[in-house]
Formats: structure tokens, C-alpha cells, sequence
């Protein structure tokens, strides 16, 4: 059995470094997977790229009927409505099955999965899929009818774009052999609840991670490596823009943060990190001394980042599932979070780490004092956490779950 997994990037960016992951862990079990990408950043001879002209030209395209609606939201919303490329390259590769990811930022046009001719597989790594246009919906449940009237167009009309992209969806999709997995409980629920998915076959396989790499660092060495100090509690949070996306709810974290500080004690105690961004021109208040270490995408670099913490807080609006929240368990460090979409999947309350009241930042607050405040407690909490990501998120599993999946497909589709 020869799988296919096709991805917009091959290690940039959470959905890729999923993808990637999952091709690792086939290759592993001695499977026979390919990646085909747009981009590629890796050395690795089983990932391929796409490098016609088309698939530079569908990236910047992908934007342009964006241009009518100039109040859009600062979120990311794709139309993939131009001509790509990637079918000759599939058809000369000719897998058994194909294992769709993250395919937008221009390069797969909508209509091209019905030419595939081949099982699809489609792990969802947001909720565009389903949608008119939209990465994260947020309030908004006009999924599980027919779209239009969007609100991050900030549209009023019935027939808008996002009417017109899951108008071209519902058409190009309808007779496509399509199974459906995600990370999470909740996206699987959306999923049921979506107009364009409602009748498909889906299944839950979290994500997985290398915890042969993604595992405890002696704390003291991780911080002296990264220069940080010994002598304080400090606060994880990060992300790709972690302090520009709305959706990775930095101003709630923000909240909580100043409410600690106010608290007796903790102002001298704590200390916070960031990773994802970089140091901004004007100075942001968290109540206490913060610390900026920019971007990594090394996976050692981030396990020392990991380890070098007291607590992670991912304080996200909405999560397909949350992978800093799984590599910072795997890692042996607890892990505060709202109690909400994917990361109710990875965080246990008050076992690996606490959920908070969703959207809470008062809770938030009391979460990270309750992790950090009694050290034994602190203690259990990271053995825990690294019990955790072996139990659930070990690449080897994951990997496992989707090498059954595909020969269930392919022997009911008679093609093994």
C-alpha cells in the first residue's frame, strides 16, 4: 500500500509539522508514504514539491477576491479558487490513497480532489473544509447551512463569497470517496454539524509528536542554555504570532496575567516567557518581567524551551487541537488552558494541568496559581503530564491508528 499526504508546507507552521509528523511515524512502521508540497523546507528525498509557475501564481491569487471586500477581518480566509497543478503530479505518483491536510494559501483549487480518481483521507487541521471561506468560524454557525452573509467578510448579502465557495465545495465534492478524521472530539462534532460533511464517516485520531525528542530536560541546563533565571516561577505562552492572533487569546492571558501580579506574593515570583514573537517596539504590561525568545523550529530547541517552564498557558478561542499544549505535556510540563474546542482533549483538569472556565480570565489566573502554588502538587502534576503525551500522543500510535484506517478503506473500496 503506497499512501500520498499532500500539504501546502512540509515542516512550516503547526498543520505542516502534524502532517510531517504523521509521514515520519508511516515511515517508521516501515509503510511506503510520500509527502507532495508546495513548499518545501526540508532535505527529506520522500517530500516532494510543487514548482510550476501556477503553484507561485495560486498563492498570491488566492487573495484576490478578497479585494471586494475591504473591511475583512484580520483573519486568515481562503477562496482556492485558482488553477493548480498537483493533479499530473499525483496521477505520476499513483498512491493507493490519499491523505489530504492542511491544502490552502493557493495550492489546491477546490474542484481539483474529485479528479484524484483515489480514496481520500482528510485530516482536518482547522474547520475550512466545512466552511464557506473561514479557518475558525468563532460565533458563527452558518456552516451547518449554506454560508453567506459572513461576518468576517463583515458581509450583509445572502450571496457573498463565502455563499459562493461552499456553493463550489458542496458541487465538487459530492461524489468524492471522502473519510473524514480529526484531532479532536469538538472538530469531529462540527464536523456532524456541518451542511457539507453531515453524512460523511469520521474518525477522532489525535495528533502525535516524537517523544523520544519532546520529553523532560533537566530544567537548570535548559534554562542556562537559553539564558533564563533559576530563581523564578516562570510562565510559558506561545505561538506563531502569539501576541497578533486574536485566535491564540492573548489579551485573556494578558488579563490573567495583571490579575496574579495584583496578588499578594506573586509579583517577585513569577516571570514570563514568550516564544512565537519577538520582542516589540512597545513594551507590553504583564504585570511581570517578561522574557522574548522568538521563533523556533528546531523540535530540540523547543523541548528546552518546554522544559525550561514552570507552566504553560495556552489561553486559545478556538483550537483543532493544540499542539504546544501536547509537546509542552510531553515535555513534563503542566499545561493551563480553557476548558473548550481541542485542548479539553490534552489537558485533564486538575491532573495534568487545569482547564478554566471558558472565557474567563479571572479563572485563568487561578489556574496558574493552583499549578504552580504547592510544589509536591507541582510535582505530580509533571509526571502526569509526560504520562500523558505516552499514553496519547506517541508518534508510533498515531501512526498505527492511520495505517489500519487506510487498509479498512482500501479493502472495502476492493482496491487491496
Amino acid at each position: 500500500m503506497e499512501s500520498l499526504i499532500l500539504n501546502t508546507f512540509d515542516n512550516f507552521g503547526g498543520a505542516a509539522r502534524a502532517a510531517y509528523r504523521l509521514h515520519l511515524g508511516l515511515c517508521a512502521l516501515g509503510a511506503s508514504s510520500q509527502m507532495l508540497v508546495r513548499t518545501k523546507s526540508s532535505s527529506d528525498e520522500t517530500v516532494i514539491d510543487e514548482r510550476s509557475i501556477v503553484a507561485k501564481a495560486g498563492r498570491i491569487s488566492n487573495y484576490l477576491p478578497l479585494l471586494f471586500y475591504p473591511k475583512l477581518e484580520d483573519q486568515l480566509f481562503s477562496t482556492q479558487w485558482f488553477p493548480d497543478m498537483v493533479h499530473p503530479k499525483v496521477a505520476k505518483i499513483n498512491p493507493d490513497i490519499i491523505n489530504l491536510h492542511w491544502i490552502c494559501g493557493g495550492y489546491l483549487q477546490v474542484e481539483t480532489l474529485k479528479k484524484f480518481k483515489k480514496p481520500l483521507v482528510w485530516t482536518l487541521q482547522d474547520m475550512w473544509a466545512f466552511t464557506g471561506g473561514c479557518h475558525y468560524s468563532y460565533d458563527c454557525d452558518r456552516y451547518k447551512e449554506n454560508c453567506g452573509q459572513c461576518p468576517q467578510l463583515r458581509s450583509s448579502k445572502s450571496y457573498d463569497l463565502s455563499r459562493w465557495i461552499w456553493r463550489r465545495k458542496l458541487k465538487a465534492w459530492r461524489d468524492i470517496d471522502l473519510t473524514i478524521v480529526t484531532p479532536c472530539a469538538w472538530m469531529a462534532e462540527c464536523v456532524k454539524e456541518s451542511s457539507l460533511f453531515r453524512e460523511r464517516r469520521v474518525e477522532v485520531i489525535p495528533f502525535c509528536l516524537n517523544t523520544k525528542v519532546y520529553k523532560p530536560i533537566d530544567q537548570k541546563i535548559a534554562r542556562e542554555l537559553l539564558n533564563l533565571p533559576q530563581d523564578k516561577k516562570l510562565i510559558l505562552f506561545g505561538a506563531i504570532a502569539a501576541t497578533t492572533d486574536r485566535r491564540k487569546g492573548f489579551p485573556l492571558l494578558l488579563n490573567a496575567l495583571n490579575e496574579l501580579s495584583r496578588q499578594a506574593g506573586w509579583r517577585d515570583t513569577f516571570e514570563v516567557v514568550v516564544f512565537g514573537s519577538s520582542k516589540p517596539k512597545k513594551m507590553i504590561d504583564y504585570g511581570f518581567h517578561a522574557h522574548y525568545l522568538g521563533s523556533f523550529a528546531d523540535d530540540v530547541a523547543l523541548a528546552l524551551v518546554y522544559s525550561s517552564a514552570d507552566v504553560m498557558v495556552v489561553p486559545s478561542l478556538q483550537e483543532s487541537f493544540g499542539q504546544t499544549a501536547s509537546e509542552a505535556l510531553a515535555c513534563g510540563t503542566p499545561v493551563v488552558a480553557f476548558d473548550a474546542t481541542g485542548l479539553k482533549d490534552i489537558v485533564d483538569h486538575q491532573v495534568s494541568g487545569y482547564l478554566a472556565k471558558p472565557y474567563e480570565s479571572e479563572d485563568l489566573a487561578k489556574g496558574i496559581a493552583w499549578v504552580l502554588e504547592d510544589q509536591d502538587r507541582h510535582q505530580r502534576l509533571r509526571i502526569d503530564a509526560r504520562e500523558k503525551a505516552e499514553e496519547k500522543f506517541a508518534l508510533e500510535l498515531q501512526a498505527q491508528r492511520y495505517l489500519e484506517l487506510f487498509h479498512e478503506i482500501l479493502t472495502r473500496s476492493g482496491s487491496l
